[in-house]
């Protein structure tokens, strides 16, 4: 069964990509061609909710032309089919409106996929090319790094717990 057919039959399912509109209110007509993306958001949102459809050629027509050259359109229908897609998170966007030339979009993309909840989060770069949003590539965003809030306690120095010894002879051992 062809899943975007099972959703657009209903008129009143909310779009996958999680901007709270229908689906044919929202990504349908992006992804059927009918309507363009007016932003950058707009389009990773379109190009989510075409993962959750499994719609690969919109995924490739949305590529600019370097990123087209190095499409695998095999690993990502596997991607696509074996994932079971949960929710999409903008996190930020950058520019990218309908008179900018360039956009960025932060996003968490959440699926489960062999029994195990993982996310995808991503920095992804947008160009406009003659009135049309298309992906330029992106980083993977890794997870954040631990900042210390205090100064780390020297060897030598007084324990923070208060007893008094070297940290070194106390909880530092």
């Amino acid at each position: 069964t062809d899943p975007f057919r099972i959703l657009h039959m209903s008129k009143n399912i909310f779009c996958p990509c999680g901007s709270g509109a229908t689906l044919n209110a929202c990504c349908k007509p992006v992804i059927d061609g009918t309507a363009k993306a007016p932003t950058a958001e707009a389009l990773m949102r379109s190009r989510y909710t075409a993962y959750t459809l499994q719609d690969i050629d919109y995924l490739a027509s949305t590529l600019d032309a370097n990123q087209l050259r190095d499409f695998d359109r095999d690993t990502t229908e596997t991607w696509a089919r074996d994932s079971n897609w949960i929710g999409l998170e903008i996190v930020n966007t950058s520019a990218g409106s309908a008179g900018d030339k360039d956009g960025t979009v932060e996003f968490t993309a959440r699926y489960e996929r062999g029994g195990a909840i993982q996310q995808h989060h991503e920095v992804s770069r947008f160009r406009n090319i003659a009135g049309r949003w298309l992906y330029s590539g992106g980083k993977d965003v890794g997870p954040a790094q631990f900042k210390r809030d205090a100064p780390k306690t020297g060897r030598n120095e007084p324990c923070p717990c208060g007893s008094g010894r070297k940290y070194k002879k106390c909880c530092g051992k």
